[in-house]
């Protein structure tokens, strides 16, 4: 599971408060690599795949072997590090995320879209729900909501459902919506063809994708 905003956030602040600028740093080989190799794997580890902060490491660790003293060249590794935090905290890293979640769901729900229109009722019904599960457990990501059970197993979206709104992620109103959609879901899934029709279907696809755009994960 992603981690919680808050968290990355406390990770840098523990990483920065060890390597603090004005801590000396460890004189040995040993100590002075791994405290690259602390900043470096936390860029890496924390950072959105394809970002500036990526690639702006990978051009500084290869040429990080021309600077004159290790304090100077601890710096720009620390100030991104610093920086992508900053962002994380504003909130900015938060709302790329969404964006690329949304641009994948629209996609599958552009082929639910295509499937419908060609008359496959009920494939189409399986992946608008499919899609709808996904985006409730980005959802429960976003607002801290345990997507496993104690034993790890993972919870039905149904549940999740329940706990989403118990935590202010949407109204009641769209609890009983989305309920609806993941029974219809349920019918599709299980041969149940006869007890819906292609109109629900065509209604379950605009109501998710209204749905996924009101409240962004």
């Amino acid at each position: 599971m992603p981690l919680d905003q808050k968290v990355i956030v406390k990770q840098i602040d523990d990483i920065l408060g060890r390597y603090h600028l004005d801590r000396p740093l460890p004189s040995s080989p040993e100590g002075i690599s791994t405290v690259f190799n602390v900043l470096f794997s936390a860029i890496h580890r924390l950072s959105p795949p394809g970002s500036a902060y990526v690639k702006n490491v990978k051009v500084y660790e290869s040429y990080m072997a021309g600077y004159a003293s290790m304090s100077v060249a601890v710096e720009p590794p620390r100030g991104l590090l610093r920086a992508l935090r900053n962002d994380y905290e504003a909130g900015y890293l938060q709302s790329v995320v969404e964006l690329v979640h949304a641009d994948i769901f629209a996609d599958f729900l552009d082929m639910a879209d295509y499937l419908l229109e060609q008359h496959y009722k009920d494939p189409a019904a399986v992946v608008a729900g499919s899609v709808l599960e996904e985006h409730l457990r980005k959802l429960c990501d976003k607002y801290g909501v345990l997507v496993d059970k104690p034993d790890g197993s993972p919870k039905k979206a149904d549940g999740l459902n329940s706990e989403l709104t118990a935590a202010g992620a949407y109204s009641k109103l769209d609890q009983k919506n989305v309920t609806a959609w993941l029974v219809l879901r349920n019918k599709a899934a299980h041969g149940q063809y006869s007890e819906y029709k292609h109109e629900q279907v065509t209604l379950m696809l605009q109501g998710v994708r209204d749905f996924a755009s009101r409240y962004p994960a």
